[in-house]
């Protein structure tokens, strides 16, 4: 069994282009005033076609339409999309088909005809639940118009989940556990539930090198509401799954889950990065950032890749235990070890038990609750 496996297959569609720029999103999306939509399908229908016929049929377990804003694209699009994997891969009967929206640009006909076209999830960017905050933030939607989408979208989709920011501007601990109460009534099955931070190249980043971006909570509150998070979505029947999402059972993100348990994925799209095992192979694939570079290049080239990488098994394995001690379930200890060359030092994993930062259980090699919150400490404590 090729390593891959492990973790499963997705395709992911990059739709680069939004309403508006938020201040701290370090994204690849650009707004523009005008897509030619049709270019740009042909473009994403003749990398997948270009993609299976290196992949061969291997079974597509997921879909994710991320951007930008994937829901400014015309149904009929993503329709045509979907079609297309189909045809490529067989499909597995379980097929997630995930499509990212914002609240201003949603409206019920649109949301009915991503469902017929075969979305069977979508992933919300609310981002806050008052008008203030939002503000703050640079989003186009109030919180009224987002509480008004997520129920458009619950009348379409059995499968919804929703994004919030914390350790917001001038936002309390106090203030958090009350609008997270409020989120958790609103959840279907699904909440991504990120901090704030601050990104050089933002809009806040260079506001904050300014000295102009105030009002921040310290590392301590910050802290706080993490662990806060953890215990009100576990009551809720919510827990985290990963470091920042939280489902209810068997409700995970099946396409964020390829990534963390370290599975194949191609990338589609400016800026859209992937990784591929072909003839035993594991690749590093990426994508020209800019739009119009990725366009042309996929409609004068043949292809819209940069070049590719080989990933050496040992780097493969540091990709592996940093993206698996993320989850809740952990990693495989002897998967690690086989991409390694070597096992983990028994000696640190013990020091880390310990200090009740990991465990270990049927070679399951878990982050606790506690050792997520340091997840980096821990991961410089077993890696060097």
């Amino acid at each position: 069994m090729n390593d891959w496996q492990n973790g499963g297959f997705g395709l992911y569609i990059h739709w680069p282009f939004c309403q508006a720029k938020c201040p701290y999103c370090d994204f690849n999306s650009h707004v523009s005033a005008h897509v030619d939509q049709a270019a740009w399908g042909q473009a994403y229908l003749s990398e997948i076609d270009r993609l299976a016929a290196e992949t061969g049929p291997r079974v597509l377990n997921t879909i994710f339409f991320g951007g930008g804003t994937p829901s400014l694209m015309e149904p009929d699009l993503v329709a045509a999309i979907i079609e297309r994997a189909h045809t490529r891969w067989p499909a597995a009967n379980d097929l997630e088909v995930t499509l990212e929206a914002n609240p201003t640009s949603v409206e019920a006909g649109r949301f009915r005809a991503y469902a017929q076209g075969g979305v069977n999830r979508v992933s919300m960017g609310i981002q806050a639940l008052n008008d203030t905050d939002l503000k703050r933030l640079g989003r186009m939607h109030s919180a009224a118009e987002a509480r008004a989408a997520f129920d458009i979208a619950r009348r379409s989709f059995d499968r919804i989940s929703f994004d919030l920011i914390y350790a917001r501007q001038y936002q309390t601990l106090t203030d958090w556990r009350a609008e997270l109460t409020e989120a958790l009534s609103m959840a279907v099955d699904h909440l991504s539930l990120y901090q704030l931070t601050i990104e050089p190249g933002t809009a806040f980043g260079a506001r904050a090198a300014r000295g102009g971006l105030h009002g921040l909570p310290d590392d301590d509150i910050s802290a706080d509401m993490y662990l806060a998070t953890q215990d009100i979505c576990a009551k809720y029947g919510l827990p985290a799954y990963e470091v920042s999402n939280h489902a209810r059972p068997d409700a995970q993100s099946r396409h964020n889950l390829i990534y963390w348990r370290y599975g194949d994925y191609a990338g589609i799209g400016p800026g859209a990065h992937g990784r591929l095992t072909l003839n035993g192979t594991r690749w590093a694939t990426q994508t020209p950032l800019m739009p119009n570079t990725w366009l042309k290049q996929v409609e004068t080239e043949g292809h819209g890749e940069s070049p590719r990488e080989a990933i050496p098994t040992e780097e493969q394995a540091l990709e592996h235990i940093m993206m698996g001690l993320r989850l809740a379930e952990g990693l495989n200890i002897d998967r690690f070890a086989h991409l390694n060359g070597r096992p983990l030092p028994q000696d640190k994993i013990d020091t880390l038990i310990e200090q009740g930062l990991v465990h270990l259980s049927e070679n399951r090699l878990t982050a606790t609750a506690q050792g997520r919150a340091v997840l980096n400490g821990v991961l410089r404590e077993l890696l060097t």
